[in-house]
């Protein structure tokens, strides 16, 4: 039986983040893009979206490029790649460029009429809520040690953000429920407000 692009994505991320662990943990990487991959497979069953998913993070944190993936996966999926990786100014600190990253990929899923690129944005923060939740419930506070951005606060302003912009695509799958209950167990007691009207409302 041949392999589909699935197929094929799968091998590619697994070569791509190999030896990459999730920040703080043993845990291997590629774990993380198949989780995405697997939420959002709930939802579509879009093969070029499943593949982007398990793509999503191979040009942020490896050395493939964009035109790779498009050589290899075609147009689409390179296209949903890009959209999901964050100009990282590898030049500067990255706990510098966090607040201005973050607010980068807000406001592309805000702004997005395609609604793959807010399924894997879907996928990829509830993987991440799944995990953050675990580990704060076993570390408490020194969770945050492990991230460049150190302040809770800071992260519940991020993906309360994208909750709310996910919202109107995804409100009614149980992924988006789920991931609304990750982000209020974590940062329930956490104060955003400051953070919001400082966004919406800048000097």
């Amino acid at each position: 039986m041949e392999n589909t692009i699935l197929d094929k994505a799968i091998e590619f991320a697994t070569q791509a983040h190999a030896g990459q662990v999730r920040k703080g943990t043993s845990i291997p990487y590629i774990l993380h893009p198949l989780e995405a991959a697997a939420i959002c497979a709930t939802v579509v069953d879009d093969l070029e979206v499943l593949s982007a998913a398990v793509l999503h993070d191979v040009v942020e944190d490896t050395s493939a490029t964009v035109d790779k993936i498009e050589q290899q996966f075609g147009t689409r999926v390179s296209t949903l790649v890009a959209g999901e990786s964050e100009n990282k100014r590898e030049n500067i600190p990255a706990a510098e460029t966090w607040r201005v990253r973050k607010k980068e990929t807000i406001e592309h899923i805000r702004s997005t009429k395609d609604p793959a690129v807010k399924l894997i944005c879907l996928g990829d923060k509830l993987s991440n809520m799944r995990a953050i939740h675990r580990d704060f419930e076993a570390l408490g506070d020194e969770l945050w040690n492990r991230f460049n951005q150190k302040n809770p606060a800071q992260h519940a302003w991020y993906y309360r953000s994208l909750a709310l912009a996910l919202e109107s695509d995804f409100g009614k799958t149980a992924a988006w429920r789920e991931l609304a209950m990750h982000i209020d167990a974590v940062f329930g007691n956490v104060t955003t407000s400051l953070f919001i009207s400082q966004e919406e409302n800048p000097e």
